[in-house]
């Protein structure tokens, strides 16, 4: 499972070029953008084309050729195979068929965010959301979700719904800041961090910012001047959920983690709620 470059072609590493060139063949998500990549390098391998809409079958043309003792290589099509891209279903079929699957790390625009962000509340824990699902109630929820978790989400998403999910942030988020990274080690590279409030005014404000692939870290809140006894209205909320599922101890924990307020606060509450506990 090799990582290719997310723009910049000298972010390739030796290591990806060197079994790139020791490949018998390289799985790839794009037969054309690959050929392309690998001519840049001086490389030229037979492709096997292995995409969301037929991983399962290539993945079976990969395994009958490690049968025979020959290496392949996985790429999709910019940064780390598996994550937001092809790669997983393979690398499964590829272990439940007793081969080896060796990673090969370089460029990831999740990471190449993340270190340029500055985020600091969060201690350095985030949560992946990739592309949220692109309309309806699913959609919907998971903005819902990510608005109620204190803790920094990562997004990504591509251009022709940057605008819409800016107005969804924008509404979910208010005054919560948002780190958008766009085009990632690419010539024309923007890394800005905003209100959420004012994404679609940072969008509108130039019209090729809506152009390129997008990644986004909403950050974390940041703990609030509440006092240790306080706890709001939507903790005590997700308390009353958790109680209906978990034991207390397990309920208290998970709403502390959640909503960032004291756990000792939550479990006087949840005793409160919950005497017999």
């Amino acid at each position: 499972m090799l990582a290719t470059p997310i723009g910049n072609r000298a972010d390739i590493t030796f290591r990806a070029l060197h079994l790139l060139d020791l490949a018998d063949a390289v799985a790839c998500e794009d037969t054309r953008h690959t050929a392309a990549l690998l001519q840049a390098y001086g490389l030229h391998k037979p492709l096997i084309a292995a995409h969301e809409h037929n991983e399962r079958e290539a993945a079976q043309a990969v395994i009958e050729r490690l049968r025979q003792g020959q290496r392949v290589a996985y790429v999709s099509d910019a940064g780390t195979p598996g994550l937001s891209d092809p790669g997983a279903r393979l690398v499964a079929e590829a272990r439940a068929a007793g081969f080896r699957c060796v990673p090969l790390p370089g460029a990831s625009a999740l990471t190449a965010l993340l270190s340029v962000a500055g985020e600091v509340a969060g201690e350095g824990r985030f949560r992946f959301a990739g592309f949220l699902p692109p309309k309806g109630a699913e959609r919907e929820r998971a903005l819902q979700a990510i608005a109620a978790s204190p803790e920094a989400c990562a997004l990504l998403e591509a251009p022709h719904r940057i605008e819409a999910l800016a107005v969804s942030l924008a509404a979910h988020l208010g005054p919560r800041a948002v780190t958008v990274g766009r085009e990632l080690t690419k010539q024309f590279e923007e890394v800005d961090t905003v209100a959420a409030a004012a994404l679609p005014g940072w969008l509108a404000a130039h019209p090729q910012r809506t152009r390129g692939e997008f990644a986004l870290l909403v950050h974390a809140l940041a703990p609030g001047p509440a006092s240790e006894g306080e706890v709001d209205a939507e903790a005590l909320r997700v308390l009353d959920t958790l109680l209906e599922e978990l034991p207390l101890k397990s309920a208290v924990k998970l709403a502390a983690r959640l909503t960032g307020r004291p756990r000792n606060a939550l479990y006087e509450a949840a005793l409160a709620r919950k005497p017999q506990a």
